[in-house]
């Protein structure tokens, strides 16, 4: 069996074990690099070579010495590239950023680094985590590994195509709505958002604030679920991270779903979704329903308004927190201007994409004196009542399940045409980050054109057991 054929998990025992060195499995990660990344370009900046190696002899004597211990130790990794890393370049795939290494590492990059974990590079993203696709990177798209004139999804494509070309064994993304399920789904990996506040946010590029989370993306569930602990923690330096009871998530990997209940929205089920996703989904559904669970129909209606009311929200904290983005102290700076405020509008026409200045425009709009009633306070309005419809749905069932996704991955170019369609496609993930609750996708079958779908499994606030037992009992229904 080759190295790149194990799991994280997997990888991390054989190295404690002694069957496998550190500098064996980076070796065989950038061996596979070589091999595919042309193709595929997953990452934006692969890390030097011999400084990678070097971290790896010193975990493995970390390893040796008994001083590292964790399921993860000395398994190679991917991190997303909005996540600050010091000393590494970190340009949240776009032009104003094209030349910033910060002078600190992100919370839940030093928590991976504390584990043990070798750092491999940064992966590619949709600019600002602003698409679906991985198109609109500045440095270059990134090509779905199970067929390359498919997108990998996004805005976390390249975290999802990384792991799937075996370019790393895990990765972390970032989901602000859908941005790790959504291409999770599309390159027929596992990749999970925990509840809002698991993970510190200290040291990731902001989108939108209430509702970015950095979360997990592996080969199978148990990978998600144990680089999920390796990365969960209480932040003082971030105000929103939240003190939880435990960060005990692998304790949840359990084949049982006897007795769980769980609930099927009748309108992710409706127009627009594609008959062989709806097909593979309700199959699913079957399996755990033959494995013990109760399942119920339920109408969920406002989900016909989880977009639009997202947009609002994610647009208008976008253009607050994309402000900062001058060309003052950090980051791309026109050659040639006249002013201050002349520098500031060239830098930032040429800097910024143009989904990120449609964005931009869209959330400064909504919050402009005449609108902001009319649109932003609304907006919130509609926020807190999906929280409501969620609440309610969970005080009857423990997981809600439904598909990431209405279709499979597109062709390469397909989406860019129509932003209003490319924004359509998260109809089914937004709702989670409005309400700031777990979900998972869990790879579920195949269209016609060997296209992977995703099952997404949605839990109640701080229940990722619930979430992680019911993705953990259908993949091992599937083996």
């Amino acid at each position: 069996m080759s190295l790149l054929e194990l799991t994280a998990v997997e990888l991390g025992k054989k190295i404690k074990s002694g069957e496998v060195k550190v500098v064996d499995a980076v070796e065989a990660v950038f061996d596979q690099i070589e091999k595919v990344e042309e193709d595929i370009n997953s990452y934006v900046t692969v890390y030097d070579k011999e400084e990678v190696l070097a971290n790896a002899k010193e975990v493995q004597e970390k390893i040796d010495n008994g001083e590292l211990t964790g399921p993860l130790a000395g398994v190679p990794v991917a991190i997303k590239d909005n996540m600050c890393n010091e000393g590494h370049l970190t340009a949240c795939s776009t032009k104003i950023l094209s030349n910033f290494y910060p002078t600190f590492t992100s919370t839940a990059v030093q928590n991976l680094k504390d584990a043990g974990a070798v750092i491999v590079g940064s992966a590619n993203m949709d600019q600002f985590a602003m698409g679906s696709t991985t198109e609109t990177s500045y440095f270059g798209i990134t090509k779905n590994p199970v067929n390359t004139e498919h997108v990998p999804g996004g805005s976390s494509g390249g975290s999802c195509a990384a792991v799937a070309a075996d370019e790393c064994f895990y990765s972390l993304g970032s989901d602000t709505g859908g941005s790790i399920r959504q291409p999770a789904s599309f390159c027929g990996v596992v990749g999970m958002k925990p509840t809002y506040g698991t993970v510190s946010r200290y040291g990731l590029i902001a989108y939108a604030s209430s509702l970015d989370q950095i979360g997990p993306i592996g080969k199978d569930v148990t990978d998600v679920a144990t680089s999920l602990e390796v990365i969960s923690s209480y932040d003082k330096l971030d105000s929103t991270s939240i003190n939880r009871d435990s960060y005990d998530f692998t304790s949840s990997l359990v084949d049982d779903v006897k007795g769980m209940k769980i609930g099927v929205p009748k309108d992710y089920f409706g127009e627009g979704i594609s008959p062989e996703v709806k097909e593979s989904v309700l199959k699913a559904i079957d399996v755990l329903k033959e494995k013990g669970a109760e399942v119920e129909e339920f109408d969920f209606d406002l989900v016909n308004y989880a977009v639009a009311t997202y947009h609002i929200i994610a647009d208008a904290e976008a253009s607050s927190n994309l402000s900062r983005f001058d060309g003052v102290k950090y980051g791309y700076r026109t050659e040639d201007y006249r002013d201050l405020h002349n520098m500031y509008k060239k830098t930032r026409s040429e800097g910024f994409g143009e989904e990120v200045k449609r964005r931009i425009m869209l959330g400064s709009f909504v919050l402009s004196s005449g609108y902001f009633d009319a649109y932003y306070l609304k907006a919130l309005r509609v926020k807190a009542l999906i929280k409501k419809a969620f609440d309610d749905a969970f005080s009857k069932y423990d997981v809600i399940i439904g598909p990431v996704s209405p279709t499979t991955a597109p062709k390469i170019g397909e989406s860019l045409s129509d932003p209003l369609k490319m924004y359509l496609g998260d109809i089914y993930t937004v709702s989670v980050n409005i309400a700031g609750l777990p979900g998972i996708s869990v790879p579920c079958g195949e269209d016609s054109e060997g296209l992977p779908i995703g099952l997404q499994i949605i839990g109640d606030c701080f229940r990722e057991d619930n979430v992680i037992r019911a993705a953990y009992t259908y993949e091992q229904s599937q083996k």
